[in-house]
C-alpha cells in the first residue's frame, strides 16, 4: 500500500513507540496528528517532523476522556481531510505483586491502557465504516499473550486489548477495515523511567529487548501490508506459540527471565 497522502492519528505520541511511529509514517508521506498530555513534548515532536519535510499537527488530550479522543480524530479530519489510520499506543505499567498493587493504580492502568484503546476505536471506526476502509493498530505487549511475574495488572490490561481486537477482526473480516495488534517485548522507552518517577521503584532483569524504532518499522510494514498480529521481536512469537502448546513449561521459562523490582532510594 502506498502511504503517501494518508492520515494517521496516534495516542501517546509525545515519546516512545508512539513518537517513533509518527516519525516513520511522516517520512512515508503520511500526515500525522500527535495526541498526548504533554504539550511541550508534542510541539517539539511536531516541529522535528515538519523540519524533516513531514506534515504534523498536535492535540493535547487524555485517552481516558472519550471526548478528547474524539477531538483527536476530528482534528485529523479538519487538518488533513480524513482519517485512514488510528494507532492506539498510550499506556503505562506497574511492577509488583497483587498485594502491592494499589486498587487505584490498577484502575488507572485499565482506564489508560484498555479504555484508551476502546475510546480510540469508538472514535475511528464510524469513519472507517462510512468510507469502507481504515486501519486500527493497537500497541499491546507480549505480556498480553503471556503474563509474567510482578506484572499481573499490566498483563491483564494488555490481554484485554487482545480480546477486544480479536472480536473486531472477526467483525470486519473480508473487508477493507483492518485491525492489527502489535506485541513488543521490553522496549527502550520512557516506560521504566515513568514507573520510577511515579511509583518510586526501578526494574532490572534479563530478557530480550528491542528499540522503539524496530517496533515502529514493524508497525509501518503492517500498515503497508495489513496483518492481524505483529511480533517485532522473533522470540516473542515463539513464546506465544510455546505458551499455547506447553503453558506449564512456559511458566518456568518466564519465571527465569522475570524482571525484579528495585526500590529507588529516597532523596
Amino acid at each position: 500500500m502506498d502511504l503517501s497522502g494518508r492520515t494517521a492519528a496516534i495516542t501517546g505520541a509525545s515519546a516512545g513507540i508512539g513518537l517513533a511511529c509518527a516519525q516513520q509514517l511522516a517520512r512515508a508521506g503520511v500526515a500525522v496528528v500527535l495526541g498526548a498530555r504533554r504539550e511541550d513534548r508534542l510541539r517539539e515532536a511536531a516541529d522535528r517532523i515538519r523540519a524533516d519535510g513531514g506534515r504534523a499537527e498536535i492535540m493535547v488530550m487524555d485517552v481516558t476522556v472519550e471526548a478528547q479522543v474524539s477531538a483527536l480524530v476530528q482534528r485529523a479530519r479538519s487538518a488533513f481531510g480524513g482519517l485512514d489510520i488510528m494507532i492506539c499506543n498510550a499506556g503505562f505499567g506497574y511492577y509488583g505483586t497483587v498485594e502491592e498493587t494499589p486498587p487505584e493504580t490498577m484502575q488507572r492502568m485499565m482506564d489508560v491502557n484498555f479504555m484508551g484503546t476502546f475510546h480510540g476505536a469508538r472514535a475511528a471506526l464510524p469513519i472507517f465504516r462510512e468510507q469502507q476502509h481504515g486501519h486500527l493498530v493497537i500497541i499491546s505487549s507480549i505480556v498480553g499473550q503471556r503474563g509474567v511475574a510482578l506484572m499481573s495488572g499490566y498483563s491483564a490490561t494488555k490481554a484485554a486489548q487482545v480480546g477486544f481486537a480479536e472480536s473486531l477482526r472477526s467483525e470486519f473480516a473480508g473487508g477493507n477495515i483492518h485491525v492489527s495488534v502489535v506485541y513488543p517485548v521490553s522496549t527502550d522507552t520512557e516506560f521504566r523511567h515513568a514507573m520510577q518517577r511515579d511509583y518510586g521503584h526501578a526494574v532490572a532483569g534479563v530478557g530480550p529487548r528491542q528499540s522503539m524504532e524496530v517496533v515502529a518499522r514493524s508497525v509501518v510494514r503492517c500498515i503497508r501490508r495489513p496483518r492481524p498480529e505483529v511480533y517485532p521481536h522473533a522470540l516473542a512469537k515463539a513464546l506465544a506459540v510455546l505458551n499455547a502448546a506447553a503453558p506449564g513449561l512456559t511458566d518456568r521459562i518466564v519465571r527465569r527471565y522475570s524482571r525484579q523490582r528495585e526500590i529507588t532510594p529516597s532523596s
